[in-house]
């Protein structure tokens, strides 16, 4: 069994930034990639940023350019910094510990952090 932790949401104004963490404990041995889920009322889960073990990345068009995730593999910990938050950023974000498919990319597995909330509202 996998458990994962989020930590770093919150209210934030436009323009302004966070940094989220997900810590991993646990059978974590056959992790190979982890990710960055979000959730707003009414729409779909989407995918906003993964990355496996040993570098690869990938985000959503919606937030190229401003979200970067990173991982810390001694720490099993895995970070997402938000920078230029907008109000449709707002949404519970959850942590999702996966598998990197070569040629598919990440495909996500059954293990999921609480969500952390944020909103970004002046």
């Amino acid at each position: 069994q996998v458990q994962l932790v989020e930590s770093g949401g919150g209210l934030v104004q436009p323009g302004g930034s966070l940094r989220l963490s997900c810590a991993a404990s646990g059978s974590i041995s056959s992790i190979s990639a982890m990710a960055w889920y979000r959730q707003a009322p009414g729409k779909q889960r989407e995918l906003v940023a993964a990355r496996s073990r040993i570098g690869s990345t990938s985000y959503s068009d919606s937030v190229k350019g401003r979200f970067t995730i990173s991982r810390d593999n001694a720490k099993n910990t895995v970070y997402l910094q938000m920078n230029s938050l907008q109000p449709e950023d707002t949404a519970v974000y959850y942590c999702n510990a996966g598998r990197w498919v070569a040629g598919l990319g990440y495909r996500g597995g059954d293990y999921w952090g609480q969500g952390t909330q944020v909103t970004v509202s002046s």
